[in-house]
C-alpha cells in the first residue's frame, strides 16, 4: 500500500531517516533529526505543496519518498529532485520501486520537466536502479561529501519526464 504521509507517520519517518543518517552514506547528515524537526519538515512539504509518500506492509511503515525543488532558484522551477527511504529491513522488496514510480507519476501530471537523483558513488544497486528505470548518469563530482572519516563521490542522474 502507498499513501500520503501524515502526521501520526512522523516517528516511523524518523526512525528510517536517523538509522540511515547514522549507518549509511544514503544520507550525507552527521546528526540525527528530532521528532519537532520531522515534524516542521512535513508541514513544509506540505505547504510547498511537495509529496510525503508512504508504502505499509500489514499496517506497518516500510519506506517513504519525498521530493523538492532542485536548487532553490526560480530558474529551476521545473526540476525536482527525489529521495526514497526503505526500513533497513524491508529493503530488496519492492518498496523502493513503488515509492518511485509514484514520485515520477506525481511529477509528470503536476507537469515537471525533470527528475534528479543525487547518489553515493559507492551505491552500485542504487545507481543501477534508478537506471533501469530510465534515469542517465549526467555527473559525477569526486568527493564532495566527508562522512565516516572519509570522503565520497556524488552521482548525479536525471530522468527527463516530458
Amino acid at each position: 500500500m502507498i499513501r500520503q504521509a501524515t502526521l501520526e507517520d512522523i516517528p516511523k519517518i524518523l526512525e528510517i531517516f536517523n538509522y540511515h543518517i547514522e549507518h549509511t552514506t544514503v544520507i550525507y547528515h552527521y546528526h540525527k533529526r528530532t521528532l519537532a524537526q520531522m515534524e516542521a519538515w512535513l508541514s513544509q512539504q506540505q505547504q510547498l505543496n511537495f509529496p510525503v509518500l508512504v508504502t505499509e506492509e500489514n499496517g506497518k511503515l516500510t519506506g517513504y519518498g519525498t521530493f523538492g525543488q532542485f536548487r532553490p532558484h526560480e530558474a529551476y522551477q521545473f526540476c525536482v529532485e527525489h529521495s526514497v527511504y526503505v526500513s533497513p529491513d524491508h529493503q530488496g522488496k519492492g518498496f523502493g520501486k513503488q515509492l518511485i514510480l509514484a514520485l515520477i507519476d506525481i511529477a509528470k501530471k503536476e507537469n515537471y520537466h525533470n527528475m534528479v537523483a543525487g547518489i553515493d558513488a559507492e551505491n552500485k544497486f542504487s545507481i543501477q536502479f534508478h537506471q533501469k528505470l530510465g534515469f542517465q548518469e549526467v555527473g559525477y563530482l569526486k568527493e564532495v561529501g566527508y562522512k565516516f572519516d572519509r570522503w565520497f563521490d556524488l552521482v548525479f542522474l536525471q530522468l527527463q519526464l516530458n
